[in-house]
């Protein structure tokens, strides 16, 4: 047997950070390199092959199940067991993983933190590697935070209070351009798991948990696949058991809503389970239907609720998939902010999201996702209620859920349409996102919800699809590019207004403006929002 070829040598292009040096090891850099090596060129088929599909998809305005693996969803088979760690996931809270962040969420009483490096997070060299410095020093117990403005200081609760993290690394189409390999950037989704990977997969068995993980942005289960065969490399490399690491993917693309079982499948040793996004699933429909007519145009995004056919369709389905395979079945995001000074507003906010989890536990769901702290105890009470001393039901199998092909993409079985103030709020949200975003934030209360990346590209999608299907609204009135143009402006001066001149001047408030404006009526619809958004970033 041939020696292995040598690993590319990383290059990192960055102003060094404060203890950058404990990320960056040269033995943790050689794992991703090597990582890079061996699975960066099946990356780059992989995303060819979306471009493909999407192609057939423009050509055929339809989805189906895949033909070829039947025989996977007929057969008798289940994913390995869950972890102790990992089975019960009945509230799990979202967000990055800056320091506050970090002790906040871990002392949250949720069940479980997704530590995102993803949509929740910007990605500037700071927070890739001081992040993965704060999930290093959280699982030292080195890790605390006071807050410079208020005085108040933040420390970790006792180790079996606290949450067990899935770590969430950046989608298969981002790359890092601050670590290079053989002359190019790397791939963002390896730096973010090969990093975290190497430095706190023994910490974690040693702390009686393991390496898990949330996977984005998955488009078919041949990118499962490819997470799979990396799981198996590095457990080898590092010299941990097989199946130490768990996964779940988020069923956040509708194409990944017709693999599910294919998913799990090739997972099968290391899947935990699979979660149903909501904004991220909507904009995928926006990008792979946005030729297919009038019968694929969303109305106003938050007209889209998860009781909706064809996201009911979309929900029952990944419940019934979830546990007839022994998977959790984890729920969507609730991401209302509680206000400190409107009793009232709250109140009708609890409310709902009281009605969005009961529906969820009642539906079969294992867990679901808040956003804030304070949304812990009302999720947690809509669970409780359901499963009692179980850790989850994953025993119920909900047979009577079936699911054709079309569905998924009924959009039309919707009562609702696209509204001329739907158009402004997407303005309005988009331009406050991409901002924040363009600062380094990547978590953002607007109008009183907690907002990601997900969120703008929602907005920017039905602004472009809107216009490109010639929606009329109630009023009468058209939708098109010189009307978009027209309420941005308009937002500008708003927000200018609403800042003051200084504040104004310091953000990033044109650039976003631009940005929101190129992606939303440029004729070659953009991917992802966050492809040009990079290009902007600063650190």
């Amino acid at each position: 047997m041939s020696a292995p070829a040598p690993s590319p040598l990383a290059i990192v292009d960055a102003e060094p950070l404060p203890r950058q040096d404990e990320v960056l090891t040269e033995a943790a850099l050689a794992f991703v390199a090597e990582l890079h090596r061996r699975f960066a060129p099946r990356r780059a088929e992989l995303l060819a092959r979306r471009g493909e599909r999407r192609a057939e998809i423009a050509r055929t305005s339809t989805l189906d199940f895949l033909p070829d693996t039947a025989q996977v969803r007929e057969g008798d088979w289940k994913v390995a067991p869950a972890p102790a760690a990992l089975n019960d996931r009945r509230v799990e809270i979202t967000g990055p993983t800056d320091r506050k962040m970090t002790i906040n969420a871990l002392n949250s009483g949720a069940k479980v933190w997704l530590a995102d490096f993803e949509d929740a997070s910007a990605p500037t060299w700071e927070n890739v590697v001081l992040g993965q410095l704060n999930l290093i020093d959280a699982y030292e117990r080195r890790i605390d935070f006071t807050d410079a403005r208020t005085g108040k200081a933040y420390a970790l609760k006792a180790a079996d209070q606290l949450a067990t993290v899935v770590m969430r690394p950046r989608g298969w189409h981002l790359e890092e351009r601050h670590l290079r390999f053989e002359g190019g950037p790397a791939s963002g989704s390896l730096v973010d798991f090969g990093l975290y990977f190497f430095h706190n997969a023994q910490r974690l068995i040693d702390l009686g948990k393991g390496p898990y993980f949330y996977l984005p942005k998955t488009e078919s289960h041949l990118e499962a696949r490819l997470w799979n065969d990396i799981f198996v490399f590095a457990q080898d490399y590092v010299g941990i058991p097989q199946g130490t690491v768990r996964a779940t993917v988020l069923i956040e693309t509708i194409t990944a809503a017709y693999e599910m079982e294919e998913i799990l499948f090739e997972l099968k040793d290391h899947a935990a389970g699979l979660n149903a996004g909501r904004w991220d699933y909507l904009f995928s429909i926006v990008k792979n239907f946005r030729d297919g007519g009038e019968k694929f145009v969303l109305p106003d995004r938050n007209a889209v609720t998860m009781t909706a056919p064809f996201m009911r369709a979309y929900t029952e389905l990944l419940v019934r998939t979830c546990h007839k395979r022994g998977a959790h079945a984890i729920g969507g995001m609730a991401a209302f902010i509680p206000s400190r000074k409107d009793a009232e507003a709250n109140r009708v906010a609890f409310e709902k999201v009281k009605a969005d989890k009961d529906r969820e536990a009642n539906d079969g769901f294992d867990g679901s996702w808040v956003a804030h702290p304070d949304l812990v105890p009302i999720a947690m009470a809509s669970f409780d209620a359901v499963l009692g001393e179980k850790p989850n039901q994953k025993d119920r199998l909900r047979e009577d859920v079936s699911v054709a092909p079309g569905d998924l993409i009924a959009i039309d079985s919707l009562d609702a349409r696209p509204t001329y103030e739907g158009l402004r709020n997407a303005v309005q949200v988009g331009t406050r996102y991409i901002e924040a975003w363009l600062r380094g934030l990547g978590a953002v209360g607007i109008f009183g919800l907690m907002e990601d990346a997900a969120t703008a590209e929602i907005s920017r999608s039905q602004i472009w699809q809107w216009i490109n299907a010639g929606v009329v609204f109630e009023n009468g009135e058209r939708a098109t590019a010189e009307m978009t143009r027209k309420i941005a402006a308009e937002e500008l001066e708003a927000i200018r207004a609403e800042v003051g001149d200084e504040a104004f001047a310091a953000g990033k408030w044109q650039q976003a403006h631009d940005l929101l404006l190129q992606v939303s009526l440029d004729a070659d619809y953009a991917d992802f929002l966050t492809l040009p958004a990079y290009d902007q970033l600063v650190g």
